[in-house]
């Protein structure tokens, strides 16, 4: 294996606070997030965040959870998470050839061309702990607003309501690859009894964690496509809801609340 610490710096940003590379590591040697935290030096909750953003930033999920088993569970890397930590671990090298490559070969342009298109949204910063990669898969437009659609994989969606100006400006149009932002304050969490509402998105699945703490606290539910929502509600809506590890719910967005990207 070689060694990529001199190349993380450069790819990942000396002061962001928690290699992510470093972490997909360790969860392949160590097979436990609690482990992997522990040797990565970060938090427990601080290492799920880095995985699930990892996820919903990628083409398909890169960390998946076991339930179960004769060893009580634990975490993975997925099929696709092993060819990308391949792929970092074989870029100090690659660099070296890739310009004599260059001229005589497309293959190394390629791999470094999928490499990038996977880092560029790992690397963005921004508030919203909620941020989706995906394809958009119509835009309507109205006399004053448009609405996007956006497909995030494992057959979800997610609507956003934006400015005509802003979707000329972004140029969104089907097809193109764009990201989907919202804050863990904006999401409402519902109990799954397919209740009928006036939010627009409504994305089910399985409560994966429970952050609780006396006021509010977070919730993490994990979609069937291998992404995930966290939402941040209050502690009596947590017990009155019965909000645990296992129980199905859904977490529900306002298309006014999702904020669109698209990378330069």
């Amino acid at each position: 294996m070689s060694d990529t610490s001199s190349v993380r710096p450069a790819v990942l940003g000396g002061s962001r606070k928690v290699d992510r590379v470093a972490l997909l590591e360790k969860v392949a040697e160590l097979g436990s997030i609690s482990a992997a935290a522990k040797a990565a030096g970060i938090s427990y909750k601080g290492a799920w965040e880095a995985i699930e953003a990892l996820n919903n930033l990628s083409d398909a999920p890169v960390v998946e959870r076991l339930v179960g088993g004769s060893g009580g569970g634990g975490t993975r890397l997925t099929a696709h998470g092993k060819k990308v930590l391949d792929m970092l671990r074989n870029i100090e090298v690659d660099f070296q050839s890739f310009l004599a490559a260059m001229g005589k070969s497309s293959q190394c342009f390629d791999r470094f061309y999928q490499y990038f298109q996977l880092m560029r949204g790992w690397h963005m910063k921004t508030s919203a702990r909620n941020q989706f990669l995906g394809t958009i898969k119509s835009v309507k437009h109205g006399p004053i607003n448009a609405e996007v659609v956006l497909d995030i994989g494992g057959g979800d969606e997610l609507a956003a309501i934006i400015t005509n100006e802003s979707a000329e400006n972004l140029g969104l149009a089907p097809d193109i690859e764009a990201y989907a932002m919202f804050k863990a304050s904006w999401v409402i969490v519902a109990a799954d009894d397919g209740a009928k509402t006036s939010v627009r998105n409504r994305l089910c699945g399985t409560v994966a964690r429970v952050v609780s703490g006396p006021v509010s606290g977070e919730i993490v539910i994990d979609l069937p496509g291998g992404k995930s929502v966290a939402a941040t509600i209050t502690r009596d809506s947590i017990d009155s809801l019965g909000l645990k590890e296992g129980t199905p719910a859904s977490a529900l967005i306002k298309a006014a609340h999702v904020i669109l990207a698209i990378a330069n």
